[in-house]
């Protein structure tokens, strides 16, 4: 599976921005697929994750802001990011596994987010 990650940018605080990632090649067992993010000197961190159920879950400092989906297709999964601030800015990954705990097996390449105060 690969994935393949876009929309970053630069926007003032309180915008928004929506990422997206295409995964391709075996795709029908991605159960899981989420973003990731790393701003510079922190530890990576969890943002979003859902489910081929459609369950989702956020991490308690998006909660409210960003909102994940998938696409139709099931290969797409979407990050909507509203109200950002500043600590919002990082570098935000697409990541996806075939199971619905564990680590994540399949990892896109970043995409800037930096937001402007």
């Amino acid at each position: 599976v690969q994935l393949q990650a876009s929309g970053g940018g630069l926007v003032q605080a309180g915008g928004s921005l929506r990422l997206s990632c295409a995964a391709s090649g075996r795709i029908l067992r991605t159960i899981v697929m989420g973003w990731l993010r790393q701003a510079p000197g922190k530890v990576r961190e969890f943002v979003a994750h859902i489910t081929s159920g459609n369950y989702t879950l956020y991490s308690d400092s998006v909660k409210g802001r960003f909102t994940v989906s998938r696409g139709d297709a099931r290969n797409t999964v979407y990050l909507q990011m509203n109200s950002l601030k500043p600590e919002d800015t990082a570098v935000y990954r697409c990541v996806a596994r075939n199971a619905l705990g564990g680590r994540w097996q399949y990892w896109g390449q970043g995409t800037q987010v930096t937001v402007s105060s």
